[in-house]
């Protein structure tokens, strides 16, 4: 029964999460932690964080990740195979349509409407984690404000934009001074 639950969420996110991997975030996070409590908000954030810093697609990571902590090896395939159906078989079915009717102005509107859906799904996504990681779940106020984590926060957001460091030693870097600063008792 767990596997079959598995499948079905996956199946799920992978039917709605049109725009790759960031846009499956909230609808990842509403599956496993509000939906079916298989993971808690701080897994949830390391799921997110691995599933991103790990080569592959991150709905897919996550799948991976959540069915191997729930279920174990067979977790894990259900889980994945739930998550790459839907892209599997709306795949091949749009690259026939597409080589199809290629020219079609009304094929063309429908893929320029789709961007603002898309944008909206990443916003989501990364204002939760934001909230998530300065506020810790707890209610939006300077008292509960993580300072560490938004100077880590802020640190990585300039040296990403600013200096254009190669994002994965700014993650790297993060990772790091996270796990000093708890080592230390700051979070």
């Amino acid at each position: 029964m767990m596997l079959l639950q598995l499948f079905l969420s996956f199946l799920q996110i992978g039917m709605f999460s049109i725009g790759g991997g960031y846009a499956a975030i909230p609808l990842i996070r509403s599956q496993t932690v509000e939906i079916h409590p298989w993971l808690t908000e701080t897994q949830f954030m390391d799921l997110a964080t691995i599933a991103e810093m790990t080569p592959g697609p991150i709905a897919v990571n996550g799948a991976t990740f959540v069915g191997l902590k729930v279920a174990g090896l067979p977790g894990a395939l259900a889980a994945t195979l739930g998550c790459i159906l839907p892209s599997m078989i709306l795949v091949s079915l749009l690259s026939w349509i597409y080589r199809r009717y290629r020219e079609m102005s009304a094929l063309q509107n429908v893929l320029g409407s789709l961007r603002p859906a898309v944008v909206a799904l990443i916003l989501s996504a990364g204002l939760n984690m934001l909230l998530q990681n300065l506020f810790g779940g707890r209610s939006i106020s300077l008292s509960g404000i993580s300072w560490a984590g938004a100077a880590l926060f802020a640190a990585a957001f300039l040296a990403l934009r600013k200096w254009k460091f190669n994002p994965i030693l700014v993650m790297a870097a993060c990772g790091a001074g996270g796990l000093i600063l708890g080592l230390l008792g700051v979070f």
